[in-house]
């Protein structure tokens, strides 16, 4: 598992299955009906990037690894999220903004990731572009409602911007494995700020001006908020090992 290839497809699996996690709260739970569907399919969406990812990893590996041991049997310490996709939902603001922040990174790292010399990493992001796509075309629109609507809208916008800021810089700080594999994310931070702070501007909401910046979760080092995730997440299959139905 210390392979640079082999961290960089966990690191991108977990962003993914972490986030997914995250958004599958909201399942029966939505401000709306047909949001309610909307972010239960992203999270679909993003589960399945994620055992594409795993099960690309399992095949490197060996050793009877598989999508399910990589994704339930490890601890903390060795998922390489960003510390972004495990932050509390808190609520609906918070949800969209984390969405956002990460769709808007994900889409410029898909859209390299497709030129790259790996044809598996290359096929699966392109496949899961068009997917990227939309998550960034709806939590952008719901960005510019929610800071542009009222002012309890705008008001728990600007709670979310500084509650999740400190954790978008993780994001374009490449790790080890990211500079000897995949892309460096460092080229891509430029097009994600212009982005950002147009959308920001339209929506009428103003960024931090503090630039300390949270790091850590490429390297297995998080915030408490993962354990609780992957404790509900893991639970059925370390309580009852190798079941199936």
């Amino acid at each position: 598992m210390n392979d640079p290839l082999n961290k960089y497809i966990l690191h991108l699996a977990d962003n993914a299955l972490i986030l997914a996690q995250r958004n599958g709260e909201w399942c029966g739970h939505g401000p709306i009906l047909e949001q309610d569907i909307a972010i239960t399919n992203i999270s679909l969406d993003l589960l399945g990037q994620a055992r594409n990812f795993y099960q690309y990893a399992a095949s490197l590996q060996g050793n009877d690894a598989t999508e399910d041991s990589l994704a339930y049997l490890r601890i903390e310490n060795e998922y390489r999220n960003g510390l972004l996709v495990e932050q509390p939902n808190i609520d609906w603001a918070q949800t969209i903004l984390r969405q956002y922040f990460f769709s808007a990174y994900q889409y410029l790292l898909y859209e390299k990731l497709q030129a790259a010399d790996d044809t598996q990493l290359a096929a699966i992001a392109a496949k899961a572009l068009k997917e990227v796509s939309y998550h960034l075309r709806w939590s952008r629109e719901w960005v510019i409602r929610l800071g542009d609507g009222t002012a309890e809208s705008h008001r728990r916008m600007m709670q979310a911007v500084d509650a999740l800021w400190r954790y978008t810089g993780e994001l374009f700080i490449p790790a080890d494995f990211e500079n000897q594999v995949g892309v460096d994310v460092s080229l891509i931070k430029d097009a994600w700020t212009e982005q950002v702070n147009a959308v920001m501007a339209e929506a009428g909401i103003s960024l931090p001006e503090k630039n300390y910046m949270q790091t850590g979760g490429k390297q297995g080092i998080h915030t408490e908020h993962l354990g609780y995730i992957l404790a509900e997440l893991q639970y059925v299959q370390r309580a009852y090992p190798n079941s199936s139905w």
